[in-house]
């Protein structure tokens, strides 16, 4: 049995290239056992005891619109006894030019971690650099580190391991694909891309969960065929077609990725029996996924959008040191 490490030495986690293989398994670990510690109180119908960071202050900012970033994060400290500030971009100095650098500092005076959603991923990186607390990336253009530890958790309870597993991406090489790619390669999962040319992973991320996956017994592929990539999968996922901040696009890209790469349930046959079917969400159903699938059998949406919540309180505990 692995022992459980409750802190993390790394201070700010933009990306799962900043974690290493054991550091994601603790997060997990951690995560599952904060879940089943909540299940239980609620069936009980209290509170649980424990508020390990009572006193502690999360500050969050937003550049873009969320739902699940923004309430599980506050549900979450609220749940281990702290409290979170939002901070629209509207709401602050940002709007009026203050630099990510400026922002950075100052908030490091209030605060004791700070989450971020941003379009740039620039911005974050120049809002750690500055930052004394630890920074995390709720999104950027290029990563969703939170969202693929959820998706981690959500694998392993339904699979029962996570190595050797094989992950089928179908769609936009989009920056859950980037993260979850080295989250795959780093839990030795094998991942296999599925997109058309132009909207294939940035090559550098490719570079990196492959050199990854070599050390951790996992594979990393990329092919332009969906049903390459559904065939025998114990997993397929998928994201919409097109990102916040990509709406101009939306014609171009619904011509090239439908109907080709929308998953259906005739690509689902291509997978194992008991594949499950993942969507960070908001889905547009009848797009990249029909709702025969999205609401089918095969759906673990649901369970991956609630292990948001457990993750990142595991994230926050360890990042800001609290005593377990």
């Amino acid at each position: 049995m692995r022992t459980l490490k409750t802190y993390l030495s790394k201070k700010d986690i933009l990306s799962i290239q900043d974690l290493d293989a054991k550091e994601i398994h603790s997060i997990l670990d951690l995560a599952y056992k904060l879940k089943k510690s909540l299940h239980q109180s609620k069936k009980k119908g209290t509170r649980p005891l424990s508020q390990p960071l009572k006193g502690k202050v999360l500050g969050m900012i937003f550049q873009k619109p969320s739902t699940r970033t923004r309430i599980s994060f506050e549900v979450g400290m609220y749940q281990l006894g702290g409290d979170a500030v939002y901070l629209s971009t509207n709401d602050i100095q940002l709007s009026r030019g203050e630099s990510m650098e400026d922002t950075g500092h100052t908030l490091s005076l209030y605060l004791d971690c700070i989450m971020a959603r941003v379009y740039d991923h620039s911005d974050i990186q120049r809002l750690a650099r500055s930052s004394s607390v630890p920074v995390i990336n709720g999104l950027s253009d290029l990563f969703h580190p939170c969202q693929v530890l959820a998706d981690l958790l959500t694998i392993r309870e339904y699979k029962k391991k996570l190595k050797g597993l094989t992950v089928a991406w179908i769609g936009d090489g989009d920056n859950v694909c980037n993260d979850l790619m080295l989250g795959c390669a780093k839990t030795g999962i094998r991942m296999v891309v599925a997109c058309p040319k132009q909207y294939r992973p940035p090559d550098e991320i490719v570079r990196l969960a492959t050199k990854a996956s070599e050390l951790y017994g996992a594979e990393i592929t990329i092919t332009e065929d969906p049903t390459v990539a559904a065939k025998d999968a114990d997993v397929v996922t998928t994201d919409t077609f097109v990102s916040i901040g990509k709406e101009e696009e939306r014609t171009s890209r619904e011509a090239t990725f439908l109907p080709r790469y929308q998953v259906n349930s005739e690509l689902m046959k291509l997978a194992k029996q008991d594949a499950i079917f993942m969507h960070c969400l908001p889905a547009k159903r009848g797009q990249e996924v029909t709702s025969d699938v999205i609401d089918g059998k095969a759906s673990a949406v649901w369970d991956e959008a609630e292990n948001r919540l457990h993750v990142q309180k595991a994230l926050l505990c360890m990042l800001m040191k609290a005593r377990l």
